[in-house]
């Protein structure tokens, strides 16, 4: 599949509130819909990791850094942006002040991902943690891979579940 022609694609931990409320904090601001989701823990999420070269080590209990996507991940242009750097792109395509957080990007990685990784790994403890990955509310399903009919899988019926 050419992934070129793709729009930029949002992964995210679908049970993490924290993520939850960053994804939503997204949509509001992302007037012109140049973004897709998609969860970390769904098949869809998950193809598109392998698709790029990447794995769900710490999804599946494996502390390995070698592989930690304990992050938000942006597919954009055959490229993978993760942690800070992920963070950082996706705010330069938003609506307006957004944008100026881009600036951010001079600061050397290291010390960008070590601010990323401080939130990161205490997400459950702050913000908790859902049982099941949310469900996006209809107006906004078009925009997440998690809601593409598949053809060998039958559609579920997300209404009934949106909270």
């Amino acid at each position: 599949m050419n992934n070129t022609s793709q729009p930029p694609t949002i992964l995210f931990d679908g049970v993490c509130n924290f993520c939850h409320a960053s994804v939503q904090f997204v949509i509001k601001r992302d007037s012109k819909q140049i973004f897709r989701f998609g969860s970390l823990q769904s098949d869809a999420g998950k193809r598109l990791l392998q698709e790029h070269g990447l794995h769900d080590n710490r999804l599946q209990g494996n502390d390995s850094q070698e592989n930690d996507l304990s992050s938000v991940i942006l597919l954009q242009r055959q490229k993978v942006f993760t942690k800070s750097s992920a963070a950082l792109t996706i705010a330069k395509y938003l609506d307006w002040p957004w944008p100026l957080l881009y600036g951010f990007i001079i600061v050397p990685t290291l010390l960008r991902d070590a601010v990323y990784d401080f939130i990161g790994n205490r997400r459950y403890r702050w913000f908790g943690k859902r049982d099941e990955c949310w469900i996006p509310p209809q107006p906004v399903q078009h925009r997440f891979i998690d809601n593409e009919k598949q053809p060998d899988k039958p559609q579920k019926d997300l209404e009934a579940t949106h909270e």
